[in-house]
């Protein structure tokens, strides 16, 4: 019997999976990641899916590369370890979003590289967009006999 398809990864899905992965804690692997998904958002996606966004794979590489180094794990009390993984939680976060900015200066860097060698100004770049018309659109009606085959 053929599975039904997961639904699309929505912005709200990514972020989501993404927290997931800032707060996590012990052996972090693509399937613990997918089990982990699937119970949390009730859909079962592939590594491949995940890995092809790029908020999902930076999380996961830097998550991995900071359990691997080692957080301590010391007995405390239930308040200070609260507090200790909402402190691990927000530097893994900070991590993240780092590597995520180091990134999109990358691509800004090669956009204003394309950019400048086709000629397009600063000015041009800059300009404002165009304000965006939210009227309803008017239904176009056919008549009856203005169809394909007439």
């Amino acid at each position: 019997m053929k599975s039904k398809r997961s639904r699309n990864l929505g912005d709200q899905d990514i972020q989501t999976i993404v927290g997931m992965l800032d707060g996590w804690y012990g052996p972090l692997t693509w399937n613990l990641l997918i089990d982990a998904v699937y119970t949390r958002l009730h859909c079962k996606y592939t590594r491949q899916t995940l890995h092809k966004h790029d908020s999902i794979r930076v999380a996961f590489e830097v998550r991995k590369r900071n359990l691997q180094a080692g957080e301590p794990q010391v007995r405390r009390s239930a308040q200070v370890q609260k507090a200790l993984e909402r402190i691990s939680r927000l530097e893994a976060e900070n991590q993240r979003l780092q590597a995520e900015n180091e990134r999109l200066l990358e691509q800004f860097a090669r956009w204003a590289f394309n950019a400048y060698v086709r000629g397009i100004g600063e000015s041009e770049l800059n300009r404002p967009l165009p304000d965006i018309d939210r009227r309803q659109t008017p239904v176009l009606v056919r008549s009856a006999g203005s169809g394909k085959g007439d």
